[in-house]
Protein backbone atom coordinates (compact mmCIF):
# COMPACT_ATOMS: atom_id res chain seq x y z
CA UNK A 1 0.00 0.00 0.00
CA UNK A 2 1.40 3.35 -1.18
CA UNK A 3 0.84 6.14 1.76
CA UNK A 4 -1.35 8.63 1.13
CA UNK A 5 -2.25 12.08 1.96
CA UNK A 6 -4.96 13.15 3.66
CA UNK A 7 -5.86 16.96 2.32
CA UNK A 8 -7.79 20.11 3.55
CA UNK A 9 -10.55 19.97 1.37
CA UNK A 10 -11.58 23.18 -0.61
CA UNK A 11 -15.74 23.30 1.05
CA UNK A 12 -17.25 26.65 -1.59
CA UNK A 13 -15.64 28.38 -3.68
CA UNK A 14 -14.67 31.80 -1.17
CA UNK A 15 -12.73 29.11 0.95
CA UNK A 16 -9.30 29.64 1.23
CA UNK A 17 -8.38 28.02 5.20
CA UNK A 18 -10.39 26.43 7.86
CA UNK A 19 -9.72 25.69 10.87
CA UNK A 20 -9.48 21.69 12.32
CA UNK A 21 -11.37 22.15 15.25
CA UNK A 22 -11.58 18.30 16.10
CA UNK A 23 -9.69 14.52 14.90
CA UNK A 24 -11.75 11.85 15.04
CA UNK A 25 -9.47 9.19 15.42
CA UNK A 26 -5.86 8.79 16.71
CA UNK A 27 -2.10 7.96 15.08
CA UNK A 28 -2.39 4.31 14.78
CA UNK A 29 -5.73 4.01 14.89
CA UNK A 30 -7.40 2.23 11.36
CA UNK A 31 -9.31 4.99 9.19
CA UNK A 32 -11.73 4.22 6.56
CA UNK A 33 -12.30 5.46 2.89
CA UNK A 34 -15.67 7.96 3.64
CA UNK A 35 -16.38 7.36 7.02
CA UNK A 36 -15.86 10.69 9.32
CA UNK A 37 -11.94 11.79 9.89
CA UNK A 38 -12.34 14.65 11.33
CA UNK A 39 -14.00 18.25 11.83
CA UNK A 40 -13.45 21.23 10.18
CA UNK A 41 -14.33 25.01 11.00
CA UNK A 42 -15.28 27.36 7.52
CA UNK A 43 -15.94 30.91 8.07
CA UNK A 44 -19.44 29.71 7.60
CA UNK A 45 -19.94 26.66 9.21
CA UNK A 46 -18.38 23.59 11.32
CA UNK A 47 -18.48 20.58 8.78
CA UNK A 48 -17.44 16.89 9.51
CA UNK A 49 -15.24 15.19 6.81
CA UNK A 50 -14.58 11.89 5.72
CA UNK A 51 -11.41 10.35 5.43
CA UNK A 52 -9.98 10.27 1.74
CA UNK A 53 -8.10 7.02 2.52
CA UNK A 54 -8.38 3.63 3.98
CA UNK A 55 -5.53 2.19 6.07
CA UNK A 56 -3.84 3.30 9.71
CA UNK A 57 -3.24 6.75 10.38
CA UNK A 58 -0.02 7.16 10.91
CA UNK A 59 0.49 10.92 11.54
CA UNK A 60 -1.10 14.01 12.41
CA UNK A 61 0.79 17.03 11.03
CA UNK A 62 -2.38 19.47 11.69
CA UNK A 63 -3.54 19.21 15.17
CA UNK A 64 -6.75 20.65 16.43
CA UNK A 65 -7.03 24.12 16.57
CA UNK A 66 -4.80 24.98 13.59
CA UNK A 67 -5.82 27.23 10.64
CA UNK A 68 -4.74 25.82 7.62
CA UNK A 69 -4.65 26.38 4.17
CA UNK A 70 -7.10 24.73 1.71
CA UNK A 71 -5.32 21.99 -0.25
CA UNK A 72 -2.39 21.26 2.33
CA UNK A 73 -1.60 17.75 3.72
CA UNK A 74 -2.57 17.75 7.32
CA UNK A 75 -2.28 13.83 7.54
CA UNK A 76 -0.68 10.68 6.19
CA UNK A 77 -2.64 7.18 5.99
CA UNK A 78 -0.97 3.73 5.49
CA UNK A 79 0.53 0.48 6.72
CA UNK A 80 1.65 0.15 10.42
CA UNK A 81 5.20 0.54 10.50
CA UNK A 82 5.65 1.91 7.00
CA UNK A 83 7.88 4.73 6.65
CA UNK A 84 6.94 8.27 7.01
CA UNK A 85 7.92 10.63 4.66
CA UNK A 86 6.64 14.18 5.83
CA UNK A 87 5.90 16.46 2.87
CA UNK A 88 7.67 20.12 3.40
CA UNK A 89 5.26 23.13 3.68
CA UNK A 90 4.24 24.47 0.62
CA UNK A 91 4.62 28.10 0.13
CA UNK A 92 1.59 29.83 -0.24
CA UNK A 93 3.60 32.84 -2.86
CA UNK A 94 7.06 32.69 -3.93
CA UNK A 95 6.29 36.70 -5.35
CA UNK A 96 8.19 37.56 -1.97
CA UNK A 97 11.37 36.09 -2.85
CA UNK A 98 13.52 37.01 -5.20
CA UNK A 99 17.03 35.58 -5.89
CA UNK A 100 17.83 38.93 -6.99
CA UNK A 101 17.56 40.55 -4.12
CA UNK A 102 19.05 37.96 -1.43
CA UNK A 103 18.85 40.95 1.50
CA UNK A 104 14.93 41.44 1.05
CA UNK A 105 12.27 39.19 3.75
CA UNK A 106 11.34 36.22 2.88
CA UNK A 107 7.81 35.92 4.00
CA UNK A 108 4.73 35.33 1.93
CA UNK A 109 2.25 38.76 0.84
CA UNK A 110 -0.44 36.53 2.51
CA UNK A 111 1.92 36.38 5.77
CA UNK A 112 2.96 40.01 5.86
CA UNK A 113 -0.58 40.79 5.99
CA UNK A 114 -1.23 38.85 8.86
CA UNK A 115 2.13 40.35 10.57
CA UNK A 116 0.06 43.48 10.23
CA UNK A 117 -3.09 42.67 11.37
CA UNK A 118 -1.43 40.78 14.63
CA UNK A 119 1.29 43.08 14.99
CA UNK A 120 3.64 40.22 14.80
CA UNK A 121 7.28 41.64 14.37
CA UNK A 122 8.74 39.48 11.42
CA UNK A 123 12.03 40.04 11.24
CA UNK A 124 13.40 37.68 13.66
CA UNK A 125 10.89 34.96 12.92
CA UNK A 126 12.14 31.59 11.57
CA UNK A 127 9.97 30.54 8.26
CA UNK A 128 9.13 27.14 8.09
CA UNK A 129 8.70 27.23 4.18
CA UNK A 130 11.28 26.38 1.92
CA UNK A 131 14.76 27.88 2.21
CA UNK A 132 13.29 29.60 5.92
CA UNK A 133 10.38 31.36 3.48
CA UNK A 134 7.91 32.75 6.45
CA UNK A 135 4.30 31.55 5.50
CA UNK A 136 0.79 32.52 7.38
CA UNK A 137 1.10 29.54 10.01
CA UNK A 138 4.84 30.88 11.04
CA UNK A 139 2.99 34.35 12.30
CA UNK A 140 -0.11 32.97 13.49
CA UNK A 141 2.49 30.54 15.82
CA UNK A 142 4.20 33.83 16.85
CA UNK A 143 1.46 35.81 18.14
CA UNK A 144 0.19 32.81 20.39
CA UNK A 145 1.47 33.90 24.08
CA UNK A 146 4.50 30.90 24.46
CA UNK A 147 3.83 29.46 28.27
CA UNK A 148 5.04 25.61 30.45
CA UNK A 149 2.80 22.91 30.26
CA UNK A 150 2.19 23.56 34.24
CA UNK A 151 1.05 27.43 33.47
CA UNK A 152 -1.42 26.23 30.79
CA UNK A 153 -3.03 23.43 33.16
CA UNK A 154 -3.09 26.03 36.14
CA UNK A 155 -4.87 28.52 33.54
CA UNK A 156 -7.50 26.25 33.17
CA UNK A 157 -7.78 25.67 36.18
CA UNK A 158 -8.38 28.72 37.46
CA UNK A 159 -10.18 29.88 34.32
CA UNK A 160 -8.05 32.25 33.32
CA UNK A 161 -7.11 33.64 29.80
CA UNK A 162 -3.28 32.59 29.23
CA UNK A 163 -3.16 34.95 26.66
CA UNK A 164 -4.06 37.97 29.01
CA UNK A 165 -1.36 37.19 31.68
CA UNK A 166 2.42 38.91 31.32
CA UNK A 167 5.08 36.47 31.19
CA UNK A 168 8.34 36.95 33.36
CA UNK A 169 10.29 33.78 31.93
CA UNK A 170 12.43 33.39 28.98
CA UNK A 171 11.11 35.97 25.99
CA UNK A 172 8.16 36.33 27.85
CA UNK A 173 7.36 32.93 28.39
CA UNK A 174 4.37 32.31 31.60
CA UNK A 175 5.22 29.90 33.91
CA UNK A 176 3.31 28.92 36.76
CA UNK A 177 3.97 31.49 39.22
CA UNK A 178 2.67 34.08 36.70
CA UNK A 179 -0.33 32.62 36.45
CA UNK A 180 -0.52 32.22 40.36
CA UNK A 181 0.18 35.76 40.89
CA UNK A 182 -2.88 36.53 38.38
CA UNK A 183 -4.99 34.29 39.88
CA UNK A 184 -4.32 36.09 42.76
CA UNK A 185 -4.89 39.71 41.61
CA UNK A 186 -7.72 38.69 39.15
CA UNK A 187 -11.73 39.45 40.95
CA UNK A 188 -13.27 36.15 42.77
CA UNK A 189 -15.01 34.13 40.52
CA UNK A 190 -18.46 35.21 41.93
CA UNK A 191 -17.80 38.86 41.32
CA UNK A 192 -18.67 41.36 39.02
CA UNK A 193 -16.88 40.29 35.79
CA UNK A 194 -16.83 36.93 33.46
CA UNK A 195 -14.00 36.78 30.99
CA UNK A 196 -15.73 34.71 27.84
CA UNK A 197 -12.83 33.38 25.55
CA UNK A 198 -13.79 33.98 21.78
CA UNK A 199 -14.56 30.91 19.99
CA UNK A 200 -13.37 30.59 16.83
CA UNK A 201 -17.00 31.11 15.20
CA UNK A 202 -17.48 34.57 17.11
CA UNK A 203 -14.39 35.39 15.90
CA UNK A 204 -15.04 34.35 12.18
CA UNK A 205 -18.66 36.34 12.45
CA UNK A 206 -16.78 39.28 14.16
CA UNK A 207 -14.24 39.76 11.27
CA UNK A 208 -16.82 38.90 8.51
CA UNK A 209 -19.01 41.58 10.08
CA UNK A 210 -16.57 44.12 10.50
CA UNK A 211 -15.40 43.32 6.78
CA UNK A 212 -18.86 43.94 5.62
CA UNK A 213 -18.58 47.54 7.10
CA UNK A 214 -15.36 48.19 6.16
CA UNK A 215 -15.91 47.11 2.10
CA UNK A 216 -19.43 48.49 1.43
CA UNK A 217 -21.26 51.92 1.54
CA UNK A 218 -24.08 50.54 3.76
CA UNK A 219 -27.26 52.85 3.97
CA UNK A 220 -30.30 52.37 5.80
CA UNK A 221 -34.18 53.33 4.82
CA UNK A 222 -37.27 52.47 7.47
CA UNK A 223 -40.73 52.48 7.25
CA UNK A 224 -44.00 51.31 9.43
CA UNK A 225 -46.62 48.73 7.68
CA UNK A 226 -49.57 48.05 8.49
CA UNK A 227 -50.16 44.55 8.71
CA UNK A 228 -54.03 43.67 10.27
CA UNK A 229 -54.75 42.00 6.92
CA UNK A 230 -51.73 39.89 6.67
CA UNK A 231 -52.63 38.34 9.98
CA UNK A 232 -55.73 37.65 8.97
CA UNK A 233 -54.82 36.30 6.01
CA UNK A 234 -52.45 34.03 8.06
CA UNK A 235 -55.18 33.11 9.88
CA UNK A 236 -57.37 31.93 7.28
CA UNK A 237 -54.48 29.80 6.34
CA UNK A 238 -53.65 28.34 9.33
CA UNK A 239 -57.80 26.93 9.84
CA UNK A 240 -56.78 26.06 6.58
CA UNK A 241 -54.22 23.38 7.55
CA UNK A 242 -51.49 25.05 6.79
CA UNK A 243 -48.59 26.27 8.76
CA UNK A 244 -47.11 29.85 8.03
CA UNK A 245 -45.28 32.17 9.95
CA UNK A 246 -45.40 36.25 9.59
CA UNK A 247 -41.66 35.89 8.35
CA UNK A 248 -43.14 33.41 5.86
CA UNK A 249 -45.41 36.11 4.12
CA UNK A 250 -42.53 38.65 4.72
CA UNK A 251 -40.04 36.30 2.76
CA UNK A 252 -42.70 35.74 0.07
CA UNK A 253 -43.65 39.80 -0.47
CA UNK A 254 -39.37 40.02 -0.52
CA UNK A 255 -39.09 37.58 -3.07
CA UNK A 256 -41.93 38.85 -5.02
CA UNK A 257 -41.21 42.31 -5.20
CA UNK A 258 -36.92 41.40 -5.96
CA UNK A 259 -38.18 40.77 -9.47
CA UNK A 260 -39.30 44.21 -9.97
CA UNK A 261 -35.93 45.43 -8.08
CA UNK A 262 -33.15 43.48 -9.60
CA UNK A 263 -30.34 46.05 -8.38
CA UNK A 264 -31.56 44.76 -4.89
CA UNK A 265 -30.67 41.73 -5.58
CA UNK A 266 -27.21 42.14 -7.33
CA UNK A 267 -23.22 41.61 -6.39
CA UNK A 268 -20.67 44.57 -6.90
CA UNK A 269 -17.68 43.55 -8.56
CA UNK A 270 -14.43 45.75 -9.24
CA UNK A 271 -16.13 45.93 -12.93
CA UNK A 272 -19.52 45.45 -12.73
CA UNK A 273 -22.86 44.95 -11.34
CA UNK A 274 -24.42 41.68 -11.62
CA UNK A 275 -27.78 41.45 -11.21
CA UNK A 276 -29.45 38.19 -10.48
CA UNK A 277 -32.67 37.16 -11.84
CA UNK A 278 -33.68 34.04 -9.21
CA UNK A 279 -33.74 35.01 -5.57
CA UNK A 280 -32.12 32.94 -3.52
CA UNK A 281 -33.29 34.18 0.03
CA UNK A 282 -31.04 33.61 3.33
CA UNK A 283 -32.41 34.00 6.25
CA UNK A 284 -30.99 34.78 9.55
CA UNK A 285 -31.23 31.91 12.00
CA UNK A 286 -29.34 32.47 16.00
CA UNK A 287 -28.21 29.26 16.89
CA UNK A 288 -25.99 28.37 20.14
CA UNK A 289 -22.94 28.32 17.85
CA UNK A 290 -23.48 31.86 16.48
CA UNK A 291 -25.71 33.49 13.18
CA UNK A 292 -25.95 30.66 10.52
CA UNK A 293 -27.93 32.08 7.16
CA UNK A 294 -29.25 29.20 5.44
CA UNK A 295 -30.58 29.63 1.68
CA UNK A 296 -34.11 28.80 0.11
CA UNK A 297 -32.98 28.40 -3.03
CA UNK A 298 -35.43 30.02 -5.86
CA UNK A 299 -37.56 31.14 -3.70
CA UNK A 300 -39.17 33.35 -5.99
CA UNK A 301 -40.37 29.97 -7.79
CA UNK A 302 -42.46 28.82 -4.32
CA UNK A 303 -46.07 29.43 -3.32
CA UNK A 304 -46.46 30.76 0.32
CA UNK A 305 -47.02 26.98 1.70
CA UNK A 306 -43.85 25.99 0.05
CA UNK A 307 -41.44 28.21 1.38
CA UNK A 308 -42.82 27.98 4.66
CA UNK A 309 -41.87 24.64 4.48
CA UNK A 310 -38.76 25.11 2.96
CA UNK A 311 -37.97 27.79 5.86
CA UNK A 312 -39.16 25.41 8.67
CA UNK A 313 -36.75 22.59 7.49
CA UNK A 314 -33.76 25.05 6.70
CA UNK A 315 -34.39 26.08 10.48
CA UNK A 316 -34.16 23.07 11.95
CA UNK A 317 -31.12 21.59 10.37
CA UNK A 318 -29.29 24.93 11.49
CA UNK A 319 -30.29 24.68 15.25
CA UNK A 320 -28.81 20.69 14.59
CA UNK A 321 -25.92 22.21 13.18
CA UNK A 322 -26.73 19.90 10.60
CA UNK A 323 -26.24 22.61 7.41
CA UNK A 324 -23.84 21.44 4.69
CA UNK A 325 -21.59 24.46 3.16
CA UNK A 326 -23.87 24.21 -0.17
CA UNK A 327 -27.00 25.44 2.50
CA UNK A 328 -25.24 28.59 3.22
CA UNK A 329 -23.93 29.29 -0.14
CA UNK A 330 -24.81 31.68 -2.90
CA UNK A 331 -27.77 33.74 -1.12
CA UNK A 332 -28.49 37.01 -3.18
CA UNK A 333 -30.47 38.75 -0.55
CA UNK A 334 -31.37 37.90 3.05
CA UNK A 335 -33.90 38.90 5.52
CA UNK A 336 -33.14 39.09 9.51
CA UNK A 337 -36.54 38.79 11.99
CA UNK A 338 -35.93 40.08 15.82
CA UNK A 339 -40.12 40.40 16.16
CA UNK A 340 -40.06 37.35 18.08
CA UNK A 341 -37.65 38.96 21.04
CA UNK A 342 -39.91 41.82 21.25
CA UNK A 343 -37.48 44.19 19.03
CA UNK A 344 -39.84 47.21 17.32
CA UNK A 345 -36.68 48.66 14.86
CA UNK A 346 -32.84 47.65 14.10
CA UNK A 347 -30.60 47.70 11.85
CA UNK A 348 -29.08 45.17 9.79
CA UNK A 349 -25.37 44.61 8.56
CA UNK A 350 -25.22 43.29 5.02
CA UNK A 351 -23.74 40.18 4.25
CA UNK A 352 -20.71 39.78 2.08
CA UNK A 353 -21.54 40.08 -1.76
CA UNK A 354 -24.99 40.56 -0.97
CA UNK A 355 -26.67 43.69 -2.05
CA UNK A 356 -28.93 44.31 0.79
CA UNK A 357 -30.46 42.93 4.19
CA UNK A 358 -33.73 43.53 5.39
CA UNK A 359 -34.68 43.38 9.29
CA UNK A 360 -38.34 42.62 10.53
CA UNK A 361 -39.41 44.04 13.92
CA UNK A 362 -42.18 42.91 16.54
CA UNK A 363 -46.23 43.25 15.49
CA UNK A 364 -47.45 45.63 17.59
CA UNK A 365 -51.12 47.26 17.73
CA UNK A 366 -51.01 51.29 17.27
CA UNK A 367 -53.49 53.78 17.74
CA UNK A 368 -53.89 54.77 14.28
CA UNK A 369 -55.48 57.78 12.20
CA UNK A 370 -57.57 56.48 9.13
CA UNK A 371 -58.19 58.22 5.67
CA UNK A 372 -61.48 58.74 7.15
CA UNK A 373 -60.44 60.36 10.41
CA UNK A 374 -61.34 57.59 12.50
CA UNK A 375 -59.10 56.22 14.99
CA UNK A 376 -58.74 52.21 14.80
CA UNK A 377 -56.48 49.70 16.74
CA UNK A 378 -54.72 48.39 13.72
CA UNK A 379 -51.47 45.98 14.05
CA UNK A 380 -47.91 47.82 13.17
CA UNK A 381 -44.28 46.57 11.94
CA UNK A 382 -41.36 47.83 11.15
CA UNK A 383 -39.08 47.02 8.04
CA UNK A 384 -35.42 48.58 8.01
CA UNK A 385 -33.33 48.01 4.62
CA UNK A 386 -29.84 47.72 4.83
CA UNK A 387 -28.44 48.50 1.31
CA UNK A 388 -25.14 49.07 -0.61
CA UNK A 389 -24.99 52.79 -1.93
CA UNK A 390 -22.40 51.69 -4.52
CA UNK A 391 -25.12 49.32 -6.25
CA UNK A 392 -28.77 50.97 -6.19
CA UNK A 393 -28.92 54.99 -4.79
CA UNK A 394 -31.26 56.03 -2.42
CA UNK A 395 -34.53 56.24 -4.06
CA UNK A 396 -34.93 53.10 -5.58
CA UNK A 397 -33.90 51.57 -2.70
CA UNK A 398 -37.15 53.48 -1.09
CA UNK A 399 -38.80 52.63 -3.97
CA UNK A 400 -38.78 48.48 -3.12
CA UNK A 401 -38.91 49.06 0.64
CA UNK A 402 -42.43 50.82 -0.36
CA UNK A 403 -43.17 47.98 -2.43
CA UNK A 404 -42.67 45.41 -0.15
CA UNK A 405 -44.89 47.25 2.27
CA UNK A 406 -47.87 47.38 -0.74
CA UNK A 407 -47.37 43.65 -0.90
CA UNK A 408 -47.91 42.90 3.27
CA UNK A 409 -51.18 45.71 3.38
CA UNK A 410 -52.50 44.16 0.32
CA UNK A 411 -51.79 40.08 0.65
CA UNK A 412 -54.12 39.28 -2.46
CA UNK A 413 -51.60 40.30 -4.51
CA UNK A 414 -49.61 37.25 -3.84
CA UNK A 415 -52.48 34.85 -4.09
Amino acid sequence: MVMEKIILPKQGLQMVEGIITKWLVEEGEQVREGEPLFEMETDKLTITIDSTATGTMLKILHPAGDVVPVAETIALVGEPGEEISIPSPEPEDQASTSSESPAREKITPRAKWKADELGVETKTLSGSGPDGLIIEKDVVEASKKTATPLARRLADLHAIDIEQVPGTGARAKVVAEDVLSYSGKKSPPDDRETRVPHSSMRRIIARRMKESLDTMAQANHQLQVDMTDTLKLREQIRKAGTKVSINDIVLRCVAHALLEFPMLNAVFTDNEIIQKHYVNLGVAVATQNGLLVPVIRNADQMNLPQLAAAVRRAVERAKENALSVDDISGGTFTVTNLGMLGMDCFTAIINATEAAILAVGAVKKQAVVMEDGSIQARDIMWLSLTYDHRIVDGAPAAEFLVRVKQLLENPGLLI
